[in-house]
């Protein structure tokens, strides 16, 4: 009874939110105008994810099915003239029954800044800004939207510095970004968080590198790091007025991209030697990626595909858990809009495919992805359903089925 409500209330709300496809200009949400043609303006957009997620691969004390608020957030952006912005973006991530406080202040039932950056325009097609912002490097998945994802979320390395560096893949620092005819550029030179996923871990003799530099070292230059990314706009030129890269846009526009994008940390990373002598290492990680988005005719289907490959340097055989470690990752996604009325609901299945070699280990990590999106309406209200399957070097294959309701308002 409690699944049929759910869904019931889902489709109210789809019937009664204006179609979008998946635009880069974020026009959805309530805008407030300041003036009669509205380039004074605050816009806000709120948005939810809830998950339900199968995984028998679990121990005997642990619930084989669970749910989740896997993000709950809100975005405001203000411009009283075109010449300045300021944007706010708070929320929290993964709350679920394991970190839910039984009064609401325990850390994860908390609310955080995402983003809180000002931009200032330097001329026609450039802007510079500084706070906590997403304006990254290395790849267009770690610029990506959580608004509008083709796959049920993003490939999770591809935030290849989210804890060790930043706040949920935000750094405070500054940024420029721009175009260049049909190139864009967004670069960025940032603080380094200091008390990371790895805080309090030391580097054993001859061990692992650990990323802790700027803690364990003491060095002025482990507390900066530079990124950029650029990529060049072959047809339908996107839109760089926010950072959030689109998933898919569900044929409303005919995109192809080849990108390139790097991250470069000074001593980043600490080594010991076999005294227990520290020594730091370079954090250099770079990507380069294509992407293609476009109607295959006029009966409203459409193709999404992506493919990336990105270099992983953190350090000596650098591992933390499954989700980071120093040596490449290929990865790739897929997805087909089955043909059907633009202002129906649609139906688009995908494939998504992960691959990543572990220098500490000699052996690889793969993830398959099999999954398909129900749009409702377009992004604004979308049930998804994926099947992964997990493999970590020799350890055994994990297989989780999740389900998510999203609405974006």
């Amino acid at each position: 009874m409690k699944k049929i409500t759910l869904l019931s209330v889902l489709i109210l709300f789809a019937g009664n939110l204006a179609f979008s496809q998946g635009n880069t200009e974020y026009t959805g949400g309530y805008k407030i105008k300041f003036n009669e043609d509205g380039s004074k303006y605050l816009r806000i957009i709120a948005w939810g994810q809830f998950w339900a997620q199968y995984n028998d691969n679990v121990p005997d004390d642990a619930s084989e099915l669970n749910f989740s608020v896997r993000r709950a957030r809100v975005l405001t952006f203000t411009q009283l003239n075109k010449n300045f912005l300021i944007l706010t973006h708070f929320g929290l991530n993964s709350l679920n029954g394991n970190n839910l406080s039984p009064t609401g202040k325990g850390e994860s039932s908390q609310l955080f800044f995402h983003d809180f950056w000002g931009e200032w325009k330097l001329g026609k097609d450039i802007s510079a800004g500084a706070g906590l912002h997403y304006w990254n490097g290395i790849s267009r998945l770690n610029n990506a939207s959580t608004l509008n994802f083709m796959t049920l979320d993003n490939n999770r390395q591809a935030w290849a510095v989210l804890g060790l560096t930043d706040q949920f893949a935000r750094h405070v620092g500054v940024y420029v970004k721009g175009k260049l005819g049909k190139l864009q550029y967004r670069l960025a030179l940032n603080e380094a968080l200091a008390s990371n996923l790895q805080d309090g871990v030391v580097p054993t003799p001859n061990g692992a590198a650990v990323y802790q530099g700027r803690n364990l070292l003491g060095s002025g230059d482990a507390g900066k790091l530079f990124q950029g990314y650029l990529d060049y706009n072959f047809l339908d030129q996107e839109s760089n007025f926010l950072p959030y890269k689109v998933g898919t846009y569900l044929g409303s526009k005919k995109v192809f991209n080849i990108g390139a994008g790097f991250l470069t940390h000074a001593n980043g990373s600490v080594v010991a030697d076999a005294g227990g002598n520290l020594e730091g290492e370079d954090v250099n990680i770079f990507a380069v990626d294509a992407f293609y988005d476009a109607p295959l005719g006029e009966d409203g289907s459409a193709i999404t595909a992506y493919l990336m490959y990105q270099s992983n340097d953190y350090g000596r055989n650098f591992t933390l858990g499954t989700t980071y470690e120093s040596g490449s990752m290929v990865y790739g996604h897929v997805g087909y809009l089955i043909p059907g009325p633009a202002d129906k609901a649609r139906f688009q299945p995908y494939i998504s495919y992960q691959n990543r070699s572990i220098d500490a280990i000699d052996d690889n990590a793969n993830r398959l992805g099999l999954g398909a999106n129900l749009f409702l309406t377009g992004h604004h209200s979308k049930l998804s359903v994926e099947y992964s399957n997990f493999k970590y070097g020799s350890n055994d294959n994990v297989g989780t089925l999740t389900l998510q309701a999203m609405i974006y308002l």
